[in-house]
């Protein structure tokens, strides 16, 4: 196993300071692992993910090599060449464990923001405290969007958030987590091959969820009573000006109309469970005039955080796996070339593919294939 950094390295390296998981502390499993603290309905904090990550590692017996930089892998005879900064290895089999979330992504109109306004990813964030003075525009209303624009408004900064596609849900439905009802009704365990638009359900955007000792909800009415104002979809910068979309009641019609369909699944799975009362969520409202330009010029913004996804980094992956967009070809982590494989890219083989409990059925049946290849 080569590592570039150390174990749990970008979750040392390239998370702001305040994240916790998204995820109740019960569902942290892991192969021969499973979480045994004090606070199974709690939330990890980015300290206590490395250093469950750190116990696995040792748990596992894993044959880390830290400090490994891979800058080249080829074809080779019966295999691949791999290269390395510490020496090159030959194997018969591969597998990418490198993660969907390389590299932030940043939209080409970026380019147009004005010099002045102190641009950053969440990658490069760590709190408040590091940013200029002056208000923040957030650009995306994924989980990381909402979270950093509500951390960012409390510590009283004005905060505007751009909003595009989005999927809401409640933290708790029923007197139980969110997670909860997609862990025991199988939503999570649907599989890649069972579902129309794989390419769609593999981009979905994060829920907007946080995970806080309170289990509160962080939606779009949650931050509007913080203070902070929505925007539509960031659709262009023309002359130091923000241009947004006027889409922004329909895009939140649809996000509610979806939540709305997923608790009615839930509701039907649930008869006769020992859950609370059904319940009903207020849509979420939006002004009935919202800004359509903004001013970066003026002095109203000092810094815009783009909270617009992340992407794999494969421009080390010198095998033609890659489609234009970025994106490896594979089938349920059975990469498009033989004796490559994938593990831990979004709906792999489940929906529960990006948690850390969802590895271990998808890394049983990568395996099984790759065994049985050699």
């Amino acid at each position: 196993m080569l590592e570039r950094g150390e174990v749990a390295n970008s979750w040392r390296r390239e998370r702001w300071d305040s994240l916790r998981l998204l995820t109740p502390n019960w569902l942290s499993r892991l192969p021969g692992l499973d979480y045994d603290g004090p606070d199974p309905d709690g939330f990890m904090t980015t300290g206590e993910v490395v250093e469950f990550i750190e116990r696995f590692a040792r748990v596992a017996a894993a044959p880390v090599r830290a400090g490994v930089e891979v800058t080249a892998v080829r074809p080779a005879d019966d295999g691949y060449h791999v290269a390395t900064d510490r020496g090159d290895l030959h194997c018969r089999a591969l597998v990418l464990a490198s993660g969907a979330c390389n590299l932030a992504t940043v939209p080409a109109l970026a380019a147009g923001v004005p010099p002045e306004v102190h641009q950053l990813t969440p990658l490069g964030y760590r709190g408040p405290g590091q940013l200029p003075d002056g208000g923040v525009l957030v650009v995306g209303a994924s989980a990381t969007g909402v979270q950093l624009a509500a951390e960012l408004r409390r510590s009283g900064r004005p905060v505007t958030l751009s909003v595009g596609e989005h999927v809401r849900l409640p933290r708790v439905y029923r007197g139980r987590d969110v997670h909860w009802w997609m862990h025991e009704s199988g939503v999570w365990d649907q599989r890649w091959d069972e579902i129309d638009d794989l390419d769609r359900a593999r981009r979905l955007p994060s829920p907007q969820l946080v995970g806080t000792p309170e289990r509160g909800t962080l939606d779009l009415n949650a931050l509007t009573a913080l203070g902070i104002e929505l925007v539509g979809r960031f659709a262009a910068v023309r002359d130091g000006t923000a241009l947004f979309s006027g889409g922004l009641r329909n895009v939140c019609a649809l996000a509610d109309l979806k939540m709305n369909r997923l608790l009615a699944t839930f509701d039907e799975w649930a008869l006769g469970a020992d859950v609370g009362p059904s319940e009903e969520f207020a849509p979420t409202a939006v002004a009935r005039a919202t800004r359509l330009k903004l001013d970066l010029r003026g002095g109203e913004f000092s810094t815009v955080i783009w909270a617009t996804g992340f992407r794999p980094d494969y421009r080390w992956l010198d095998v033609p796996v890659v489609d234009p967009k970025g994106r490896l070809r594979h089938d349920g982590g059975v990469v498009d070339a033989p004796g490559l494989y994938a593990l831990g890219l979004p709906m792999l083989r489940r929906r529960r593919s990006s948690f850390i409990n969802g590895i271990e059925d998808d890394a049983r049946a990568v395996i099984d294939h790759l065994a049985r290849k050699l």
